[in-house]
C-alpha cells in the first residue's frame, strides 16, 4: 500500500480526466468507470467506514483494477483494514507520520481468511503451492 502523508496528497481538480471523488453515500455500481483510473473514497470519521464497502464492492464485484485512494480522518490503525478491502493508497490525516505507517503492515504477516487482494483463504493457497 502506498501511504501519503497530508501534505503530499494533491485532491484532484474539479472535473480532472480519469479521476472520480466519491462521497461515501454513493452506490458503486452506479459510477461509469470506463476511462477512470483513480478513485478517491472519503473517510468523513475515522469511525464511518463505508468506505471499505465501497472499495471492496469496486474491486471485487465491479473489478476495478486502478488506484483507489482513501482520503479524509485516516489513521495509522485502519491501513491493514483498508489494503484488505481494495484500498492501494492511504492518506494520512494531517500530523501523522508516513513512516510509522510501515510497522502496521509489519506486525500482521498473513491473514486466514480471503480479502479483495487475496480472494483465496490460505487454506486454498497453500493447497495449491503444496
Amino acid at each position: 500500500m502506498n501511504i501519503l502523508t497530508f501534505e503530499q496528497h494533491e485532491a484532484p481538480a474539479e472535473g480532472a480526466a480519469g479521476i472520480l471523488v466519491v462521497d461515501n453515500t454513493v452506490d458503486p455500481r452506479s459510477l461509469a468507470l470506463d476511462g477512470v483510473q483513480r478513485i478517491d473514497l472519503n473517510f468523513p470519521k475515522f469511525t464511518d467506514g463505508r468506505a471499505y464497502s465501497q472499495a471492496y464492492m469496486l474491486r471485487r464485484r465491479l473489478g476495478f483494477a486502478g488506484e483507489i485512494r482513501a482520503t479524509g480522518d485516516v489513521l495509522i490503525d485502519q491501513l491493514v483494514q483498508m489494503a484488505r478491502s481494495g484500498f492501494t493508497t492511504a492518506v494520512l490525516r494531517q500530523g501523522l507520520k508516513a513512516d510509522a505507517a510501515q510497522r502496521q503492515f509489519d506486525r500482521f504477516k498473513g491473514f486466514y481468511q480471503g480479502d479483495a487482494a487475496h480472494p483465496a483463504p490460505h487454506f486454498a493457497e497453500a493447497a495449491e503451492h503444496a
